[in-house]
């Protein structure tokens, strides 16, 4: 079994000519043609190609990074409110002790 690698440009834009897989003098196993647009190579796992570009990755990563920084402020916020709910509500507890009405001196 054997799989073709097409011919790509490279990140570099240099025209890379295609080749089998596997390649010789490469690992046996590798029969599958893997890898991204501008750069292929020999691989093991069948659905290990990605037909798109590297720069798919950053808008991912940064899509990422904008989704955590905000449920990174949402849960501050959130902590804050439940700081600030948890003092006021033990400062505004009353100090003295309540007159219950009953009397507790010994008779």
């Amino acid at each position: 079994m054997s799989a073709e690698c097409s011919s790509y440009l490279s990140a570099d834009k240099v025209l890379v000519s295609g080749f089998s897989c596997p390649r010789t003098g490469g690992d046996a196993r590798a029969v599958y043609c893997c890898g991204f647009q501008d750069i292929k190579y020999c691989c093991d796992d069948p659905h290990s190609f990605f037909p798109y570009e590297h720069s798919y990755m950053w808008w991912l990563s940064v899509g990422a990074l904008v989704g955590l920084s905000i449920a990174a402020v949402v849960l501050f916020a959130f902590i804050i409110t439940v700081c600030v709910l948890c003092y006021l509500f033990i400062s505004t507890k009353p100090r003295s002790k309540l007159d219950n009405g009953l009397s507790l001196q010994m008779a």
